[in-house]
């Protein structure tokens, strides 16, 4: 399962990775963050498809999609 990693210190807030979420796994954080800004935070990992849309439009390049690593033989 992937998952969703965001840097909280490189948030600004801006809301544009829960716009494009197709399956709605982010959401604005209802708590202020270190910064003084109400990040994005993950909602519902287990519904993401790794899709990268989030990490795409995040002008901060806060978002990294992280996906399991095949098992080693």
């Amino acid at each position: 399962m992937p998952s969703v990693n965001i840097i909280v210190k490189f948030c600004k807030g801006c809301g544009l990775c829960v716009g494009v979420c197709p399956k709605d796994c982010l959401e604005m954080s209802d708590k202020l963050g270190e910064t003084g800004i109400t990040p994005a935070v993950v909602k519902d990992e287990s519904k993401c498809i790794a899709c990268g849309d989030c990490a795409t439009i995040c002008p901060d390049a806060a978002i990294e999609i992280l996906e399991d690593e095949p098992a080693k033989k």
